[in-house]
């Protein structure tokens, strides 16, 4: 009879790493995450993105496992600059439901450069400024969660625009480590409320409120929604909350070693479980020479059921 058999039978809840109560499970999941850093910081090569080989698909598998994400580079010139490309990547590692937003195209893929038209100058990404920490769609509503995202250089800047990624799991770790009351408040399902986007003016979208931390019910992982903004979001209003908000930026500022830094060149993006991110700001020409696409998805990179018939095999051993 296996374990979950077993719970079933006696009405216990299976071994849950991110229950604030379960912490023999948690203890496991935290010196299994732990002992596969550091995480590699050189791109995977892919010859051909439309068409992945098995030993290129379980090795990008096999780093979101490990680490949420996997950077990789295009070698095929005439891929560099094909959204199609981007597109069959993220088919392939089962990257299907494309979130759409009024900045992307009609493909559902957005293209990131300066822009200063009346629909993008209000968004930070569209300009030459620096972005903070944050996860992506962590404005949207719950039934449009965002679990995964590829971000996909077609022309660097001049200088700057270097992305920075951490594995939320690792905030995770850091905030439950060092304050298990902070980690509760920031589970809390009103933690952070965005306030509604009247920007462009008129109505996008409403106040959406949630956690930071939470358990993606379709695959039992755990998921992150932050920003680091300052301006636009409305922490809960108790001393909880402020104190959990204010040492989770205090990790972030301090988990430099765990940080992956990349200045990101032609053909060179980032397939991951939606990480924390920021970028550098940058100079660039006066035509915006910087260009990367941005595809977010409904869905995570290598669901765990794939996984289960994996585990111990040599493919996954980089």
């Amino acid at each position: 009879m296996t374990a979950p058999d077993q719970c079933a039978q006696s009405g216990a809840s299976p071994p849950d790493p991110f229950d604030p109560e379960d912490s023999a499970a948690y203890a496991a999941w935290r010196e299994a995450k732990l002992s596969h850093l550091p995480c590699p910081h050189q791109p995977l090569p892919i010859n051909d993105p439309r068409r992945l080989s098995e030993e290129e698909k379980l090795a990008l598998l096999s780093r979101c496992r490990r680490y949420n994400f996997a950077i990789y580079e295009f070698r095929q010139e005439t891929a560099v600059g094909d959204k199609t490309a981007v597109f069959e990547l993220g088919r392939q590692l089962g990257l299907v439901r494309l979130d759409a937003n009024p900045c992307a195209g009609e493909d559902s893929i957005s293209s990131i450069q300066l822009n200063s038209g009346r629909l993008h100058r209000a968004y930070i990404p569209y300009t030459q400024r620096p972005l903070n920490w944050h996860t992506d769609g962590y404005y949207n509503p719950v039934e449009r969660r965002i679990r995964g995202f590829i971000l996909h250089c077609v022309r660097d800047a001049d200088s700057g625009g270097d992305t920075a990624l951490l594995d939320p799991d690792l905030a995770y770790i850091g905030v439950r480590d060092s304050d298990p009351l902070a980690l509760r408040a920031l589970m809390h399902p009103q933690a952070l409320t965005v306030p509604p986007n009247n920007s462009t003016g008129g109505a996008v979208r409403g106040a959406v409120s949630g956690p930071v931390f939470s358990v993606d019910p379709v695959s039992g992982c755990l998921h992150m929604r932050y920003t680091a903004r300052t301006r636009s979001v409305i922490w809960r209003r108790d001393r909880s909350t402020r104190h959990a908000a204010e040492l989770l930026r205090e990790i972030l500022h301090d988990s430099s070693s765990l940080v992956v830094r990349r200045h990101l060149l032609p053909g060179q993006g980032v397939v991951c479980n939606n990480v924390l991110h920021s970028r550098t700001g940058f100079a660039d020409d006066a035509n915006g020479r910087r260009l990367l696409y941005r595809a977010r998805y409904h869905d995570r990179v290598a669901d765990a059921e794939w996984y289960r018939h994996m585990e111990g095999s040599d493919a996954l051993v980089e």
